[in-house]
């Protein structure tokens, strides 16, 4: 039996086990959301901007591990997902965005609602198609689903001509996928791994060092059987925070421009640092010469682009992080380093991550949802302080329990990530913590979230401040506020009670853990507006080009 283009589509996605899309219509797509009118099971979300539909579909994929879907229509529809793949792009989160082009016959002649979004995504996509010829489609989705999820997963465009969609061919899925050029490294070299035993069992102050390669890989016992192997503390990055325990007794914190002292301390004073599924990013090394002086590295990861791109690498392992750290697991013998450890100790003692709890901080508000969720739940954030703040101050307890923009710092990408968690997980507690300024970024899909009855909860860290510009004006700026006050910011419970969700204000301290509770006890989505502290600053903070041992808030 013939199909239409749209129809084949849709089949193709059924056989990728799609189950959910997140999109908006449009001329182009029209006949893919015709086919999508008679079709039971893929569920349409119907967001109310394009850049919530890519957002929504990396937190649904960050969230679950599978792939989100987003689709748009031709021209500026196009055009607003790219903010969102470029965040999927830099975070490694597999999405795959289907875009409707202008007929075949009319590319390339300015025609109306046209944009070379293939060109334009060139730099953000593992890989893109424009398919302009209805025989390709079945083999195109496959390909785009298998390069999206496998090796280091990213997000991978098909931009779709109207023609093709309407026109009919013999469906056909293909069973097998080939492609020369695509054969990802999940296996570590085998000299490699030896090395990399010898030098782990040679250590006396080893620090593992782990990134979002280890969440992604499913990596999360691994970790913690080898630092508890080998008795040597664990600093994640923004990425990597949920691959072990908040609480666990060798997880020092993270580290980097807002780490904690601890992890930055260890970093410079240990032997050998042993980095999984980690990139070296500029606000985890600060300055490079200064990062890790003491220390042999050992990087693992499965891009091969990442080791020595940044810094030196002594033994580099290119390999999936799970696969690699199970090989790694039967060569290794027990350690103990009561020392270093002791040395952690002491740091964590003199160095503690310190606020004024009497106070209606930010840092008490990320406490007490911590308190209330003791630590599971699963916590979408924007970007900007209250994005470090959750980060220092919430112990996760699961994997894949954090979602955040952490390598493009996106802006307006909680709360539409939030939405795309909560449909990939209905059973669990989703909160997006965001800021003022962030929350207005996609404020619009409060549209989304009560059409479809999603129960997101939205806690915003209210200071009237774009508040890291702002503690970035405060401390090389001369406190110059210049463009970061939010002084007319909106009443953030009339715009949800206008749209339909519910909402709390908090203005003093006494209101706060009862305000939190009553929220997430509320069926539907709610919004919570903390009015905090105007001018908390982040600490400690490790200035742009610094040295990660030299602090703000530590060292001064």
């Amino acid at each position: 039996m013939k199909l239409s283009g749209a129809n084949i589509l849709l089949e193709c996605l059924e056989r990728e086990g799609v189950e959910v899309i997140f999109g908006y219509p449009g001329g182009q797509v029209i006949p893919i959301y015709d086919a999508l009118y008679d079709n039971s099971k893929i569920r349409n979300i119907l967001v109310r901007h394009e850049q919530g539909a890519a957002h929504a579909a990396d937190g649904y994929a960050r969230s679950t591990g599978k792939v989100g879907v987003c689709i748009a229509t031709s021209g500026p529809g196009a055009t607003n997902l790219v903010t969102g793949i470029a965040t999927a792009y830099m975070d490694s989160a597999p999405i795959v965005a289907i875009t409707g082009q202008v007929p075949t016959f009319m590319l390339g002649r300015d025609s109306f609602q046209e944009a070379d979004i293939t060109g334009i995504t060139m730099p953000i996509t593992k890989h893109n198609y424009l398919v302009k010829d209805i025989r390709d489609l079945p083999r195109v989705i496959k390909e785009a689903f298998h390069i999206a999820a496998t090796g280091r997963p990213g997000p991978v465009l098909i931009d779709l001509a109207k023609d093709i969609t309407v026109q009919t061919d013999k469906f056909k899925y293909p069973e097998k996928i080939d492609l020369p050029g695509y054969k990802p490294n999940y296996v570590g070299n085998t000299r490699q791994i030896k090395e990399a035993v010898e030098g782990i069992q040679k250590a006396e102050r080893p620090l593992i060092y782990i990134g979002g390669g280890v969440v992604t890989s499913g990596a999360h016992a691994e970790i913690i059987k080898l630092a508890e192997l080998i008795d040597a503390p664990v600093t994640p990055t923004l990425m990597g925070l949920t691959a072990i325990p908040g609480d666990h007794r060798l997880n020092i914190g993270m580290l980097g421009m807002h780490g904690t002292a601890t992890a930055n301390f260890a970093v410079c004073e240990c032997d050998l640092l042993i980095a999984i599924g980690a990139r070296f990013d500029d606000r985890v090394t600060g300055k490079i010469d200064a990062f890790a002086p003491k220390a042999k590295i050992i990087h693992i990861d499965i891009d091969p682009a990442e080791i020595g791109k940044n810094v030196r690498v002594d033994v580099p392992i290119v390999g999936d992080a799970r696969m690699v750290l199970e090989n790694l697991l039967e060569k290794l013998e027990p350690q103990k380093h009561p020392e270093w450890l002791k040395q952690i100790a002491a740091w964590q003692k003199e160095y503690p991550l310190r606020y004024e709890p009497h106070k209606l901080n930010p840092q008490r508000v990320i406490e007490e949802i911590n308190a209330i969720t003791k630590g599971d739940a699963i916590i979408c954030t924007d970007v900007g302080q209250h994005q470090m703040w959750t980060a220092q101050f919430y112990k996760f307890t699961q994997p894949r329990s954090l979602i955040s923009s952490g390598g493009l710092g996106t802006m307006g990408f909680g709360f539409p990530a939030a939405i795309g968690a909560q449909i990939g997980n209905p059973d669990r507690l989703v909160i997006d913590i965001a800021g003022d300024g962030s929350f207005q970024m996609n404020i619009q899909e409060l549209g989304t979230a009560v059409a479809n009855r999603i129960p997101v909860k939205v806690v915003i860290i209210n200071n009237f401040y774009l508040g890291m510009v702002r503690q970035w004006q405060e401390f090389f700026f001369k406190k110059r506020y210049s463009a970061t006050a939010l002084d007319h910011n909106p009443d953030f419970v009339k715009i949800a009670e206008a749209f339909g969700a519910k909402g709390f204000k908090v203005t003093e301290i006494g209101q706060l853990r009862s305000a939190l509770e009553k929220a997430f006890e509320t069926p539907g989505p709610v919004v919570v507006d903390c009015h905090v502290e105007r001018e908390e600053n982040v600490l400690p903070m490790v200035p742009a080009g610094g040295a990660i041992h030299q602090m703000i808030g530590v060292n001064n």
